[in-house]
């Protein structure tokens, strides 16, 4: 790997080289319950910000890395924060454009990989609306957006973690823009999501990935044939980097269940926020109430998923394919003349 995005790797993951991150970079779901509650047309600013700092004091500590947004939890949250941990940044707009056919993504403005790793980013996030059955124009721009920041990843030497999600078109059943799970997602549009963007020309260093099954109809593994577990293990083929879960507002048991079946398959660890705090905001604006609930409930619940995490998730520099060690083939006394420059090339094909 090059140099910083190995550093960035490591500053994300905990000591046995697992990932246990806490999102806090949700914007729809979460302004549109504070707007519903405050009977107000959008959501005050404070009182996102004032949400976005209790979650990070309250759980980041129990947390390898946290990863934050750019409107509200960083300006916030930032000095809540441990030094220790490492620090995600979201670089993708929760605006897109919808297509009788496709969603275009687009980067928040003003925002970049450049201020990302300026601000003290240790690695990019970004969510890309996918689904291989789109038009040809939207998968060209969805691809051409991945592709675009994964070459500015490269330059600046910073970790690119893609967040793939498949989604209903227009007139489909299941239709909504809201951040949830797509109940009528089918697996194969899943997998052949992430089999695109596994391509080295995107520059992905590692997967944020949702279940290739609605999280609803994923049984305890006690209870399943081998059909489930067949369909986890295709995804983390498929991968071929480091991977983690995400709980796309999953219920915490549901959550539970898909981490036993992701990590048998070769996840790292996970990227949750929603299924770890989702139940405790529901007390908002009583933000006492939601601190007790917070306290209560979720730590108990993430320290759980940490002890899965620990015992069954798979080391990140011991997935299949991954070169733990800095690209750094040079003598030592020429590191400062060789290590490339921003405008260079690197060799993307391990």
């Amino acid at each position: 790997m090059q140099p910083g995005k190995l550093w960035g790797m490591r500053r994300l993951a905990d000591a046995g080289d697992r990932f246990r991150m806490l999102a806090v970079d949700q914007r729809p779901p979460m302004k549109q319950l504070i707007a519903e509650r405050r009977n107000a047309d959008s959501a005050p600013y404070r009182d996102v910000c004032d949400v976005k700092a209790l979650l990070v004091d309250a759980l980041a500590p129990h947390a390898s890395a946290v990863l934050l947004d750019p409107h509200y939890a960083y300006p916030a949250a930032i000095e809540l924060v441990s030094p220790a941990q490492g620090l995600l940044l979201t670089l993708e707009d929760s605006i897109f454009e919808e297509k009788t056919r496709g969603r275009l993504s687009k980067a928040i403005d003003h925002w970049s990989v450049d201020k990302i790793k300026r601000i003290g980013g240790d690695a990019v996030k970004v969510l890309a609306w996918y689904r291989p059955d789109a038009s040809p124009d939207v998968l060209a721009h969805q691809q051409d957006f991945v592709r675009r920041i994964g070459a500015e990843c490269r330059r600046f030497d910073i970790p690119f973690l893609l967040e793939l999600l498949v989604y209903p078109f227009p007139g489909e059943a299941e239709h909504t823009s809201d951040y949830v799970e797509d109940p009528a997602k089918r697996v194969d549009h899943v997998i052949e999501s992430v089999e695109t963007f596994a391509a080295t020309e995107f520059g992905v260093d590692l997967y944020k990935l949702e279940s290739p099954f609605p999280a609803s109809t994923v049984p305890d593994p006690s209870d399943d044939d081998g059909s489930f577990q067949a369909g986890f293990d295709q995804l983390g083929r498929a991968a071929k980097r480091p991977w983690v879960m995400l709980s796309a507002g999953a219920t915490p048991d549901a959550f539970r269940r898909i981490l036993t079946y992701a990590y048998a398959a070769g996840a790292s660890g996970y990227l949750a926020g929603r299924a770890l705090w989702w139940e405790a905001f529901q007390a908002f604006p009583d933000l006492n109430n939601m601190r007790h609930q917070l306290a209560t409930e979720s730590i108990p619940y993430m320290q759980e998923l940490n002890r899965l995490t620990h015992q069954l998730a798979t080391p990140w520099t011991t997935s299949p394919g991954m070169l733990s060690r800095a690209d750094l083939d040079v003598d030592g006394p020429r590191l400062r003349i060789e290590y490339p420059g921003m405008e260079a090339e690197w060799d993307t094909s391990q």
